[in-house]
């Protein structure tokens, strides 16, 4: 074979090794669109879950319930508090 014929061969094959990887990572790319996806609906429908359990209960209300849901957590407990009179010392 000639070199001609050889540099063309892995030419298509080299756009045929490309165009494995392309399509590979459109796969890709799908998969973790979907998976967002579910994620959100997953998230969604836990709310509604959540608010339904607590009306239902009648221990929260719509909008608190909503707030527990977003915050995910509650803010961290440093282990000190401060007094309102703390506030009066600070300069401004």
């Amino acid at each position: 074979m000639s070199f001609e014929t050889i540099s063309l061969l892995l030419n298509w094959m080299e756009m045929g090794v490309l165009l494995a990887i392309l399509f590979r990572l459109s796969n890709t790319f799908q998969l973790i669109a979907n998976t967002q996806r579910e994620l959100r609906r997953a998230i969604h429908n836990l709310g509604t879950y959540d608010t339904a359990e607590a009306g239902a209960n009648g221990g929260f209300h719509r909008s608190e319930s909503a707030f527990v849901l977003r915050s995910g957590r509650g803010p961290a407990d440093t282990g000190t508090r401060m007094a309102p009179d703390d506030l009066a010392d600070l300069p401004l």
